[in-house]
């Protein structure tokens, strides 16, 4: 049994059995790969695989119950590989982060750039998803770290801990007649115009359809969105009212549209940070989060790692 036997049998699954596609993840060829596949089930005595003559079609029963032993052999080996690089003072590596689009786009780039100023010989790869891609990532073993604000807490193998809490605002163009109340707007002010905002499932679009759904109210939805800049480009084509991320909002870059604070209207947002539980992670991690979220030092990361 060796590590290239279990990287197969992995990226068969990740690449939906596609023998093609696993070859081109691992830089070999086909006969190669079903080569591994077979060497391991041989050694196992089970087969992992249900196949259609050479295709692979999906895991067999005992394939289901052996992948999570199998994920987590090559993540501790991968973690294994790591420490060895830090106990001899290597900073030097990869870190990899997982984020929505408003993360990647609004909270990170400062805490990015910083971290490449600091560690130059790290690599350092940005994904994006939406939360529910980002805690996939990170179940995984594609992502060291995830920065999301739905979806992470949902997973009993992930640590999660708290980032920042934030708001919504309204976007309108100048002169609206929102612009004009003499009192700070509604609910029912808003469901008055057509509304463009974010994609089911992204950047606390729950709490947005929860807010009017309690008030009894159905607003206009016309379009929606994973990028706030995209809802901003409508908005200012004055296709209707925007509902954004309060971070979204650059005072020179917007300085077309007019912002409206909807922390009164909507409940208040939580971002999240997610770690794989009982996960190794190196040195250069911890001060990225600690960067991102001074009160998250590598002492208080360490003990939610290992906490049950």
């Amino acid at each position: 049994m060796n590590f290239q036997q279990l990287r197969s049998v992995r990226e068969a699954e990740r690449c939906h059995f596609n023998l093609t596609e696993v070859a081109a993840a691992l830089h070999t060829s086909q006969p190669g790969v079903s080569r591994q596949v077979r060497e391991l089930e041989d050694e196992l005595g089970l087969e992992l695989f249900v196949r259609s003559g050479k295709r692979l079609l999906g895991l067999t029963s005992a394939g289901q119950a052996l992948m999570p032993i199998i994920q987590r052999v090559l993540l501790d080996a991968e973690s294994l590989r790591r420490a060895g690089q830090e106990l001899q003072g290597r900073e030097e590596g990869r870190l990899s982060i997982a984020a929505t689009h408003s993360q990647a786009r609004y909270a990170l780039p400062h805490v990015v750039r910083d971290f490449r100023q600091r560690y130059p010989r790290v690599t350092l790869h940005l994904h994006q998803g939406s939360p529910k891609q980002v805690a996939e990532m990170l179940l995984a073993g594609d992502a060291d770290i995830g920065v999301a604000t739905e979806a992470l807490a949902g997973y009993e193998q992930l640590v999660t801990l708290p980032c920042y809490r934030w708001s919504h605002s309204i976007v309108v163009p100048p002169g609206h007649p929102l612009l004009s109340l003499s009192q700070p707007v509604t609910l029912q002010d808003l469901v008055a115009f057509p509304i463009i905002t974010y994609e089911v499932g992204y950047t606390g679009r729950s709490h947005i359809d929860d807010a009017f759904a309690q008030a009894g109210l159905v607003p206009e939805v016309v379009l929606t969105a994973m990028d706030a800049d995209v809802i901003k480009t409508y908005v200012e084509l004055e296709m209707g009212v925007g509902i954004v991320a309060s971070i979204a909002i650059d005072e020179e870059r917007d300085s077309h549209l007019c912002a409206v604070d909807a922390g009164h209207l909507f409940q208040i947002n939580l971002t999240r940070l997610g770690l794989r539980r009982n996960h190794w992670l190196p040195g250069f991690a911890y001060s990225f989060i600690e960067n991102f979220v001074p009160t998250l030092t590598r002492e208080v990361v360490t003990q939610a790692q290992e906490a049950h």
